[in-house]
């Protein structure tokens, strides 16, 4: 058997003894075994049943006290009952029938090879017995275990017919090899190459859940340039492959800001597992390519592309069906905000631009540093360092200054509505300039943060624009 937990072999030994009084041989299957094998944390387990599976789950949950819900998908033949946070999915032994223009295969009842068969990666292909006669016994017939060793991903049957007949398993196979560190053979990654249109007919939606997977593993960077060098990533996500390459003029070229992003994500995916915050990641320098310009004595810039990359992250987002809330508008603000720390490494940074970062950015201030601190790829070490040590300064200062003015998420505290009523305006214009220039006289520390002193200068302004208050 497998190294398992008792908790895991009292529960297995439940589901082997329910199927024996049923008389169905049943099989450990999938990404359990793969990953017990590996010493890797798992907490979702899938057995495969020679009868029907939906049963199977239905009289297991019976064997427990209290008995479990079931929950079951009668078009697909599963079930899946969760213990105490750990899921487990029963489905009866199958063999598929795939139709050109669709990964939705026909699917009948089969035997135990017909499942492994079906299996997209001889290492999720390995079954253990759970049936008397051999319990706790491997079945590996494509030596999915010598895969494993040698840490390679393989199709059970011909790669390129295993993804034309389902290519999400090409996003899938990105997805183990960022998870697991794992490297494809050679014919598995040049079927995924030959293969990479037919990833037009998976759903947008199944798509990005993968591409979601790939961005929360360890190193994304594995899975993108995967999916980079086998021409998929420029069907799925045209606008990062427009990041790659380096132009050169004049002997003067840029980086690859391709592969600097996915150092940038890799970076930050070493402090944080905030999907968003990482999606930030992969967006901060989206704009570059529509701002790139060479400068005759100067070299490359890319002028404004916070400002061009912000406002292309409700498209990106579209279009890869991810949530069009506040998610996105974070992804958006860290986007059109990451330059703004640099700035702030220079000398004599006067507290009102230290202020109106805090302003701007609001609860959302630490997750901008750690961006901006993930940001720095130099190879010069000392550079590195000299950054970092810079970002350490600023914080310093957002520190301090959010100390005494208490600025982050802050609101003038001169409304539009007082100064409608003082001065018996109506909305609009007027309104407006006077809560701007109240604003800014804050912020640039002309007055204090403080209503008196606010105030004092609206009365002040207003006398400038010829504007008498009511109640004089």
């Amino acid at each position: 058997m497998i190294p398992c937990t008792e908790r895991e072999l009292f529960v297995f030994n439940k589901i082997s003894r329910t199927a024996r009084e049923m008389g169905v041989k049943t099989y450990l299957i999938g990404g359990f075994v793969r990953d017990k094998l590996i010493g890797r944390d798992t907490k979702d387990a899938d057995i495969v049943c020679v009868g029907d599976g939906i049963e199977l789950a239905q009289r297991v949950a019976s064997a427990f006290q209290p008995p479990p819900p079931v929950a079951f998908f009668k078009n697909f033949g599963t079930a899946q009952i969760k213990l105490e946070g750990w899921e487990i999915e029963f489905v009866g032994a199958r063999k598929e029938s795939y139709h050109p223009d669709s990964r939705k295969p026909e699917v009948f009842a089969g035997s135990l090879q017909d499942d492994q068969l079906r299996r997209d990666f001889t290492i999720n292909a390995m079954a253990i017995s759970l049936n008397e006669a051999d319990y706790g016994n491997l079945i590996d017939p494509f030596e999915g275990i010598k895969d494993l060793e040698k840490k390679i991903i393989k199709t059970p049957l011909d790669p390129a017919k295993t993804f034309s007949d389902d290519p999400l398993r090409m996003m899938r196979a990105a997805r183990f090899s960022s998870q697991l560190g794992f490297g494809l053979d050679e014919e598995t990654a040049r079927s995924m190459q030959e293969e990479s249109p037919r990833i037009k007919i998976v759903s947008q939606e199944r798509v990005t859940e993968e591409l979601n997977k790939i961005l929360m593993s360890s190193r994304p960077s594995v899975g993108f340039d995967l999916l980079y060098r086998t021409h998929i990533l420029e069907i799925i996500f045209p606008a990062m492959v427009e990041l790659a390459g380096a132009e050169y003029i004049d002997g003067k070229g840029h980086k690859d800001n391709f592969y600097h992003t996915l150092q940038v994500v890799d970076n930050i995916s070493r402090s944080t597992d905030n999907l968003w915050l990482r999606w930030a990641a992969v967006l901060h320098d989206i704009g570059k390519p529509a701002t790139k310009r060479f400068e005759q004595g100067h070299g490359w810039t890319f002028h404004g592309h916070e400002v061009a990359g912000a406002r292309m992250v409700p498209r990106i987002f579209g279009s890869l069906k991810l949530p069009m809330n506040e998610k996105m508008r974070f992804v958006q603000k860290l986007v059109e905000l990451h330059l703004r720390p640099i700035s702030l490494t220079k000398e004599n940074i006067t507290d009102s631009a230290i202020r109106r970062l805090l302003f701007d950015a609001g609860d959302d201030i630490d997750y901008l540093m750690t961006l901006c601190e993930a940001d720095i790829t130099s190879k010069n070490q000392q550079k590195v360092k000299r950054y970092l040590e810079n970002f350490e300064m600023v914080r310093g200062r957002l520190k301090e200054v959010e100390e005494n003015d208490r600025i982050r998420n802050w609101q003038p505290p001169i409304t539009g509505e007082m100064i409608m009523e003082t001065f018996g305006l109506p909305p609009g214009r007027k309104v407006g300039d006077l809560k701007n220039a109240i604003r800014e006289a804050i912020l640039d520390g002309v007055i204090e943060n403080k209503f008196e002193a606010a105030w004092e200068f609206m009365l002040q302004k207003a006398m400038e624009s010829d504007l008498q208050p009511l109640n004089r």
